[in-house]
């Protein structure tokens, strides 16, 4: 009987110290992967970071020989003076009416076609589809002096609509919405328009209220895209009235000695609110990338 006791002791002081080195280690591979996924979010995060400290010197220490990464003294004066050198302020709202009004068309027009796509039937709807998704392989350089050659014909230059309609729909949300909608089955549809709904109707009280993920994540790739737009707004526009911030970064590149500061205090400035909409919308955006990818 004691020799019995003795064993299962044994036993359980030896599986004590194994369940003690069994925590150790996992202890050890957590803080080793904190410490890769803190490098690489130094690597990743260092030229936002190298932006915003080169911001904040004086011009006269990025000229120096013995510059180093940190400012001998704070000058938060430099995002004033990209407001008083170019019209930074002008270019931030047109980007944003551009940004907002693209992102609002684009989820309404998306949610159009993934309706008809899903709830309805025609002959040729997956070809259509297939064609619909085979434009996301075309890139917008190919066509993008046809389109300048169109609307320059329609005296549309200089104008909002020559930088919002061409961008109005969107293949990628035409098919994250239709994703989103093959989790609803057809006998709501049905049940809807037996009870005298409208397919207007339907899409805005049913459709849209329970596809908030797929909403959140085109609002923001759609803003992020529309606000980071470069090559258009420069081949549509010349006019301050109507030029995007991202334009207007390109002005303070040639003002005087202090351009680099205020270039990288301009670039510093544009990033911030797609940057804010990204954080705050980034689980809307996962949510909607993998809506309708399980099925319950």
């Amino acid at each position: 009987m004691a020799s019995s006791i003795v064993i299962k002791e044994g036993k359980t002081l030896h599986d004590f110290e194994i369940n003690k080195k069994v925590k150790t280690n996992q202890k050890i591979s957590k803080m080793i992967l904190l410490i890769i996924n803190i490098l690489v979010v130094g690597i990743v995060l260092f030229p936002l970071i190298y932006a915003v400290l080169m911001s904040l010197k004086d011009p006269s220490e990025i000229y120096m020989g013995n510059a180093t990464l940190l400012p001998k003294q704070l000058k938060f004066s430099n995002y004033v003076e990209v407001f008083r050198v170019a019209p930074i302020g002008r270019y931030i709202l047109n980007s944003f009416i551009v940004a907002v009004s693209i992102t609002f068309f684009q989820i309404i027009f998306a949610s159009f076609a993934s309706f008809s796509f899903h709830f309805f039937q025609f002959k040729g709807k997956g070809i259509l589809f297939s064609l619909v998704m085979a434009t996301m392989m075309v890139p917008g350089e190919a066509t993008i002096i046809s389109n300048y050659l169109q609307v320059s014909g329609w005296g549309w230059l200089d104008s909002y609509p020559v930088l919002i309609i061409p961008y109005m729909t969107s293949a990628m949300g035409i098919f994250l919405f239709r994703q989103s909608y093959k989790s609803f089955p057809m006998e709501l549809y049905e049940s809807a328009k037996i009870d005298g709904c409208s397919n207007f109707k339907f899409i805005f009280k049913i459709l849209l209220p329970l596809s908030k993920p797929a909403i959140g994540a085109q609002a923001v790739a759609s803003f992020i895209s529309a606000w980071n737009m470069y090559m258009w707004p420069l081949l549509v526009t010349g006019d301050d009235k109507y030029r995007t911030v991202q334009i207007g970064m390109g002005m303070l590149n040639s003002v005087d000695s202090q351009s680099m500061v205020l270039m990288l205090s301009g670039v510093v400035i544009c990033m911030l609110p797609s940057l804010t909409i990204f954080i705050f919308g980034q689980k809307n955006m996962i949510k909607g990338l993998i809506s309708g990818a399980v099925k319950g």
